[in-house]
């Protein structure tokens, strides 16, 4: 056995190399501890900020529409445009002017008596008081199928029928007429096979909104009540 001088001298012997390996470790150790602190520092930001989208919330606003199949809003996606940015309107229903001779002082008042007779002597003035009133298409989509009834050519009878129905029935167009559910299903299988009465339906019911709705407001216009002065 040994004394006690020497077995604590044998063990500051044998913990020497211990001690000097583990000052040797220790810089790489203390690295090691850096680069794990940077590490879990840089986890813990990248969690706490949030991702980067590629789209803006104003670009995510101002395409959601374009997913409504319903065609319920007026997006810019469910208008065609042209090379400058403008609404192409080219393919317009083609209208010739409204040439009425001026009217005298008894068309003027049997107005006011009965829409048929505006209808037949006064409708410049009647399209410009609807114009004023922001319902314009109502007299445009009425002269276009009387001016359909006249046609006689087949093929131009089909090329007349769409673009009325792309101008006033199509709900995509910025002039579309109101019409029933009913009706529009009658012009859908008109459209089949168009003839010069494929919107006779539509064109009564138009003609109809137009006496029920507009002509009393007409008569208590101030551009009636203004031509009548002026031809007293």
């Amino acid at each position: 056995m040994c004394s006690f001088s020497q077995c604590s001298s044998n063990r500051s012997t044998q913990a020497k190399p211990m001690n000097t390996v583990m000052r040797r470790q220790s810089p790489a150790s203390n690295e090691n501890d850096v680069r794990m602190r940077n590490n879990r520092a840089s986890a813990h930001t990248q969690q706490e900020t949030p991702p980067s989208s590629p789209v803006q919330t104003g670009d995510r606003g101002s395409r959601a529409c374009c997913f409504c199949w319903c065609c319920c809003c007026t997006c810019s996606c469910l208008t065609v445009k042209n090379g400058t940015g403008s609404t192409d309107r080219s393919k317009d229903t083609k209208l010739e002017p409204i040439n009425e001779d001026p009217p005298t002082i008894e068309e003027i008042r049997s107005w006011g008596e009965s829409f048929d007779r505006l209808m037949k002597s006064g409708r410049k003035v009647f399209r410009e008081f609807l114009r004023s009133e922001y319902s314009e298409e109502n007299m445009l989509f009425w002269l276009a199928c009387e001016d359909l009834k006249k046609e006689e050519n087949p093929e131009a009878v089909e090329e007349k029928a769409r673009l009325i129905y792309e101008d006033y029935i199509s709900i995509l167009s910025p002039r579309e007429v109101s019409l029933d559910s009913r009706v529009r299903e009658v012009i859908n299988r008109n459209m089949v096979d168009p003839t010069p009465h494929t919107f006779d339906e539509a064109q009564l019911q138009i003609y109809t909104l137009m006496h029920r709705d507009s002509y009393p407001r007409f008569l208590n216009s101030q551009i009636y009540k203004r031509l009548i002065q002026q031809n007293s």
